[in-house]
């Protein structure tokens, strides 16, 4: 089995560059991801007071 061209292979060591710009990609996705969960509370919270104002 051969890696994608694209990948350096699983054993290969990343340089001090590229670990640098995956990790900002991976802080950058996390924010991603907290803001789609906070938006989805914030959206179940407004939901579930409107449907008990309405009784």
């Amino acid at each position: 089995m051969t890696a994608p061209l694209d990948r350096p292979p699983v054993d290969m060591p990343m340089t001090a560059e590229e670990r640098a710009l995956f990790e900002r990609r991976r802080r950058a996705r996390n924010w991603a991801i907290l803001a789609v969960l906070a938006g989805l509370v914030v959206l179940f919270y407004f939901i579930s007071v409107a449907r008990l104002l309405r009784g």
